[in-house]
């Protein structure tokens, strides 16, 4: 399966893992999930970092990555996968992470790998204490398969009779954890009788709030609060240039927003062909004037930046002077003879010149023997928008944006469906999983992988 369409996958099959009781683990995607993990361990796992993954497929790919082997695997792509384990169990809800970790167990999985993630998770997890509370049996089973029952109850024996720094302790539990001092307490926690905690309740806190997040929540106002101005700082900016304010200052103000959008992302070294859609729907009217304009125009400028080389061909207008008909077929073809590693389209989907004609050419590219991927970058007003009606090329791959903060999770998109991408969308995703790693330091100092 293809990167973009494995992410798509991700982003959208929400389905919980689940363990009936005495039967197998019911995990529907399973195949897909070993598919991709044996073509690059690495980069199939890097990839439940992407904007907008979904939680439970986050959890397959912990599972994935704990259920498989290391062996064949150099030790720089041993620590990257170590690293990420360490940020899922952080960054899923508590109670996903002991479904995984409870499902190991079911498939009898336990490299050493496998035990250092539980026992941390088990005895290191910030919410530890009040995971304990919450789920002791379950995380007992967790902690007795991590290490097997005999030594896990040797452990436990010793630790009762006051014993916390013995050379057996050392060598069968204390060496998997990063900070030894906490555990003989929670050891002492998950061997004490008492109640079975609230393993059935769907709103406890410490079960359902991960510690670490993963995606910066984005807020997502009314449509009728949306203005053309609140879409990010280039595009407000851009707007008020359009509007004729004033150039110099506006201009100062729009080289710093756009240095700083830009540098969120790596260098692109490949060739991305933009069609850009300039017509005069794009430039929109009353409450709405420039704000599709001025997205697309952001995105434009952000890709320059990135992108070694980016041509542009624009339809139906210019950026500063919308106007006519969009003719992205022409478009689109005058893209594929700069010879690019992608072909992207930027439009609001208003196709009214030869209606149809886009996905025409689309359909009968393969067949002139044309390979290179061609994407459709939709311009909405709001995250509410439905663009279905207005998708010229139903064929085409399509995601929507409407704001700035979009890009984070666009760019990655496009270009991941390009053989040059491929690298390109690593990095991206090596450098979120380095933030993620100081953040979860922060969050639990001596925990580092």
């Amino acid at each position: 399966m293809d990167t973009p369409t494995l992410l798509d996958h991700l982003r959208t099959h929400d389905t919980a893992l689940t363990l009936p009781r005495g039967g197998t683990l019911r995990w529907d995607d399973a195949d897909l999930h070993r598919a991709a993990h044996r073509r690059d361990p690495e980069g199939y796992a890097l990839l439940a970092l992407a904007p907008g993954v979904l939680p439970w497929q986050r959890a397959r790919v912990l599972l994935r990555i704990l259920e498989a082997t290391q062996a064949g695997l150099d030790e720089p792509a041993r620590a990257v996968l170590a690293r990420l384990a360490r940020v899922l169990t952080l960054g899923l809800p508590p109670a996903h992470v002991i479904t995984v970790l409870l499902a190991l167990r079911r498939l009898r999985a336990n490299h050493k790998h496998t035990t250092r993630t539980a026992l941390r998770f088990v005895l290191e997890h910030p919410g530890a204490d009040a995971l304990i509370a919450a789920r002791r049996p379950a995380l007992l089973d967790c902690f007795e398969h991590a290490l097997g029952t005999a030594t896990a109850r040797g452990c436990a024996r010793r630790i009762a009779d006051g014993d916390t720094t013995s050379d057996y302790l050392r060598r069968r539990l204390l060496r998997f954890l990063a900070t030894p001092r906490t555990a003989p307490a929670r050891v002492r926690a998950l061997y004490a009788t008492g109640p079975n905690g609230t393993a059935d309740d769907p709103a406890e806190p410490a079960l359902t709030e991960p510690a670490l997040t993963l995606d910066a929540p984005r807020a997502r106002p009314a449509t009728a609060a949306v203005t053309a101005t609140d879409r990010g700082d280039i595009a407000a900016t851009l707007v008020h240039l359009y509007r004729g304010g004033p150039a110099a200052a506006l201009y100062e103000a729009l080289g710093r927003h756009l240095d700083e959008a830009a540098a969120a992302f790596p260098r692109f070294p490949g060739t991305v062909a933009l069609v850009l859609d300039a017509s005069a729907s794009m430039r929109g009217h009353g409450a709405r004037e420039w704000a599709l304009m001025s997205q697309a125009a952001a995105l434009r400028m952000v890709l320059s930046e990135v992108c070694d080389r980016l041509e542009v061909v624009e339809t139906g207008g210019d950026e500063r002077a919308p106007r006519g008909a969009t003719d992205l077929a022409t478009g689109v073809l005058d893209a594929l003879g700069a010879d690019p590693d992608l072909v992207a389209v930027v439009s609001d989907g208003h196709e009214n010149l030869f209606p149809g004609d886009l996905a025409r050419v689309i359909a009968t590219l393969p067949a002139a023997g044309v390979t290179t991927p061609v994407v459709f970058c939709h311009a909405a007003f709001t995250a509410d928008d439905d663009p279905a009606p207005r998708h010229p090329a139903p064929s085409l791959p399509r995601r929507a944006f409407w704001h700035q903060d979009d890009f984070a999770d666009l760019l990655p998109w496009m270009l991941g469906h390009c053989a040059a991408g491929a690298p390109w969308l690593r990095a991206v995703l090596r450098t979120r999983l380095d933030d993620l790693d100081r953040r979860a330091d922060a969050l639990t100092p001596g925990l580092a992988a």
